[in-house]
């Protein structure tokens, strides 16, 4: 769960029957901005089943890892959550595994009131659990997230009730986005040779 710092930010209203579209066509045209001919591409999919407004990352790595087929690698899903317990251990295992991916950071975040059920897009990094006054290291070559609550009058109480039904909503929003944006990006790709990020033309619809 982070809050929103100012800086250049896509705002997408979930509830925009293009919503899913309107998404994949920003996060590809950030993804051409950052990508510098790394090999692998990582969703890195923060947060916690355990509270209601934390949930939207782990639902988000569920749908990902269901329907990927070897094109990205997820980390953070219902199953195995990246959390403020092992949110480092698991960027050390990137570093490890990964030294030259690009990473994704999908997360909760809290926004003003009139932003609340936004999606935002953008480069550059964020920090989990900063809305939630944590401090954990900055993760993301570009961020995704949905604004589930208000930082107004913000409690941790608000947070575990949260309804489930408009994070369940965003999380659907954001996975079909990505997966869209993932579709154009492997029929962009080489035919031959190459890897998923290799292709700079990349087709933004």
């Amino acid at each position: 769960m982070l809050k929103m710092r100012k800086r250049k930010i896509s705002y997408i209203n979930a509830s925009h029957p293009a919503a899913s579209e309107i998404l994949a066509r920003r996060f590809l045209r950030c993804l051409h901005r950052v990508s510098a001919g790394q090999k692998d591409l990582i969703f890195l999919c923060i947060g916690s089943d355990r509270i209601t407004g934390d949930s939207l990352g782990p639902l988000i790595g569920r749908e990902l890892a269901r329907h990927n087929a070897g094109a990205f690698h997820v980390y953070g899903t219902l199953d195995n959550p990246v959390h403020a317990m092992n949110l480092k251990d698991c960027l050390t295992e990137i570093a490890s595994d990964y030294p030259s991916a690009l990473i994704v950071a999908v997360d909760a975040s809290l926004g003003c009131t009139r932003h609340q059920h936004h999606i935002t897009v953008g480069c550059g990094s964020i920090q989990p659990g900063a809305g939630a006054g944590k401090q954990l290291p900055v993760v993301g070559d570009l961020f995704i997230t949905g604004i589930v609550s208000s930082f107004e009058n913000f409690s941790h109480l608000q947070l575990q009730t949260l309804e489930f039904a408009p994070v369940l909503r965003l999380a659907d929003t954001i996975s079909r986005g990505i997966l869209m944006a993932a579709d154009s990006m492997r029929k962009s790709r080489p035919v031959m040779g190459g890897s998923f990020l290799a292709s700079q033309d990349l087709t933004v619809f």
